[in-house]
């Protein structure tokens, strides 16, 4: 008798919710592949790495906090403050970068995908995966090396006066930034391999 008012409470209440409810699973679209022993070994340093690294949203918003106070309560302007925020933009961003991939949470432009069958969905990874991907985390890690190289050889500073100096530490992000999404890649690869080509791949309820 209590499960029967449990369930009329709950279907009560769901019909309460109003129809423009924003519900974020239902544009939440994930490819449930399985997990294979690299990739959770790389996703568990992922995992490691992106929670650390949300936290500097927390100190992106405290510096854009103190810089509008500055200056429009103080009338001081620091560009120190300004250039700070789009280094600590770049590095939240990059680092984002794999913890969202592993998380099958990045942005996906898709009319179709979420409508086809699993292993369409798989083959189409795949594809992405070897022939978009991984070229152009080849290209940018190749050449953000020379980026950062002459920057850190010629001492590259800020041009603004009072800017920033050691230009190419922020520069060096980019290079980390790849290679972590590289790394996020490798361990997607794997699921997707797993679910394609071995016949008992092991799903991630069974790995739990």
């Amino acid at each position: 008798m209590h499960h029967k008012e449990d369930d009329q409470e709950h279907a009560t209440n769901h019909q309460t919710v109003p129809t423009d409810h924003f519900v974020l699973d239902t544009i939440n679209h994930h490819t449930a592949l399985p997990e294979t022993k690299l990739s959770r070994l790389l996703d568990r340093v992922l995992l490691v790495i992106g929670n650390a690294m949300s936290w500097t949203w927390v100190v992106l918003m405290a510096v854009i906090i103190i810089n509008v106070v500055m200056r429009y309560l103080f009338n001081e302007g620091r560009i120190e403050f300004e250039e700070i925020q789009w280094h600590l933009y770049s590095i939240g961003w990059l680092f984002g970068l794999s913890y969202c991939f592993i998380y099958d949470d990045h942005v996906r432009v898709d009319l179709i995908h979420d409508h086809l069958s699993l292993k369409s969905q798989a083959w189409i990874e795949l594809i992405g995966i070897l022939f978009l991907l991984i070229p152009f985390i080849w290209i940018v890690l190749w050449y953000s090396i020379p980026f950062i190289q002459y920057s850190w050889q010629v001492g590259e500073v800020s041009d603004a006066p009072g800017g920033l100096p050691y230009r190419w530490v922020i520069k060096s992000v980019l290079f980390i930034g790849f290679a972590l999404l590289a790394l996020a890649t490798l361990s997607r690869l794997s699921r997707v391999c797993a679910l394609l080509f071995l016949r008992k791949p092991q799903s991630p309820a069974t790995a739990a």
